[in-house]
């Protein structure tokens, strides 16, 4: 039986994000993982002005927890401490989309009509294991069997898109370089980002060489760091913004694949599972790229950050990195990126990753981003990758 999606997302319900808590990513931070949940869970409750025991479910996104700390079920043991123990809990993997996975499951809990009120919780803690362990743990991502076994890290999987795009679109490192600069811009007016440093064109070229070409200022930091957020139904979350919540509609949650492995692409430079997320994205929100006035999307690698551009239909094929170049995708330009710093320069804590895009796209939506704030701002659009392009979670917010 073939089954019309549009007709049947008629039925969902609204749902709305109501609240959020977020805790400054950091390196080597020693508060173990379930106190960093309770932290952010317990800033996203006081946030949205309701109590623990108005939470039925929490959903938390997490990659490498079993691998670096030896800990899973994440969902029930932050429930737990949280002070919602017995409510549905589980956790979500999606390697560097876990976040986002989980946000996309409490939005269809509460769009299904299974919840009324749920958090969803992102936490990655990375720093307190051993380089070679991290690598080797994110590794996982990819495809194992093609690409893990012969050597391969994200470090040169990316270093082989970004060569590839270069010498298919004639494209220099230079060209590369704004959307670095302008992350490092934007974290040093946000007080939860890891880095506050800025950077200009010399520090990006000068910067040491990972995997030719990609460079140390093309690549996210190792970090840790954890944010939740509350999401409800239309009549929870008039009853929250009575009360001074921070409320924004999800207009969207969508999510596309692709293959893990590069090679077994189609077109290594076309994010497909980008493509199809955006686009399921666009037509459950009724709205187009023109329509959005922020992207805040997956810059893990700065040349992940021109395919996502062109995958989300904001630029041509090879024309993504030019929207850095002419100021397009400045906080004062016609599409802002990485507001708050981005995956560049606010960090990388991956589970975490997407749970963090919610929390910066809803203080800009609600107008609470301080010194970081876009103009007038109503509908923005949140990108969460997984792996090198494999699972994209797409979701558009809207005041």
């Amino acid at each position: 039986m073939e089954i019309d999606e549009r007709r049947a997302g008629h039925n969902m319900r609204e749902v709305y994000l109501i609240g959020f808590g977020q805790i400054p990513v950091s390196k080597g931070r020693e508060m173990r993982g379930r106190y960093m949940a309770r932290e952010a869970i317990t800033a996203a409750l006081e946030s949205a002005t309701v109590e623990p025991a108005d939470v039925s479910a929490l959903f938390v996104g997490n990659m490498m927890a079993g691998m670096l700390a030896q800990q899973q079920q994440l969902g029930p043991l932050f429930a737990d401490i949280s002070g919602f123990r017995g409510v549905e809990s589980m956790t979500l993997e999606a390697a560097c989309g876990s976040g986002a996975a989980a946000a996309r499951v409490g939005f269809s809990a509460i769009a299904g009509g299974l919840h009324d009120l749920v958090v969803v919780c992102g936490l990655e803690r990375m720093t307190q294991a051993p380089r070679e362990q991290i690598t080797a743990a994110l590794a996982t991502a990819a495809d194992w069997e093609l690409e893990g076994v012969h050597g391969e890290s994200f470090i040169s999987l990316n270093a082989r898109l970004m060569a590839m795009y270069m010498k298919s679109h004639s494209v220099t490192p230079e060209q590369f370089a704004p959307f670095a600069i302008a992350a490092h811009t934007n974290a040093m007016n946000n007080p939860n980002a890891l880095l506050h440093k800025p950077i200009d064109l010399d520090a990006y070229l000068g910067s040491k060489m990972l995997s030719e070409p990609v460079k140390l200022m093309d690549a996210p930091p190792t970090c840790d760091g954890c944010a939740a957020v509350v999401l409800a139904t239309r009549d929870v979350a008039d009853a929250a913004r009575r009360s001074g919540a921070p409320v924004v509609r999800m207009l969207a949650s969508a999510v596309g694949t692709d293959s893990l492995a590069i090679d077994r692409r189609d077109n290594p430079l076309t994010l497909a599972g980008a493509e199809i997320s955006s686009c399921k994205a666009y037509e459950q929100a009724g709205v187009t790229p023109e329509s959005i006035d922020i992207f805040e999307l997956h810059d893990a690698y700065t040349v992940i950050t021109a395919l996502s551009l062109e995958a989300a239909g904001f630029a041509k094929p090879g024309e993504g990195v030019r929207l850095g170049e002419e100021g397009v995708t400045a906080i004062d330009g016609r599409l802002p990126i990485a507001t708050m710093g981005g995956l560049k320069a606010r960090g990388h804590p991956v589970g975490a990753t997407g749970i963090y895009q919610l929390v910066e796209t809803t203080q800009q939506l609600t107008g609470t981003a301080g010194a970081n704030q876009v103009k007038d701002p109503t509908i923005a659009m949140v990108q969460n990758i997984g792996g090198t392009g494999a699972t994209v979670v797409t979701h558009i917010l809207g005041v």
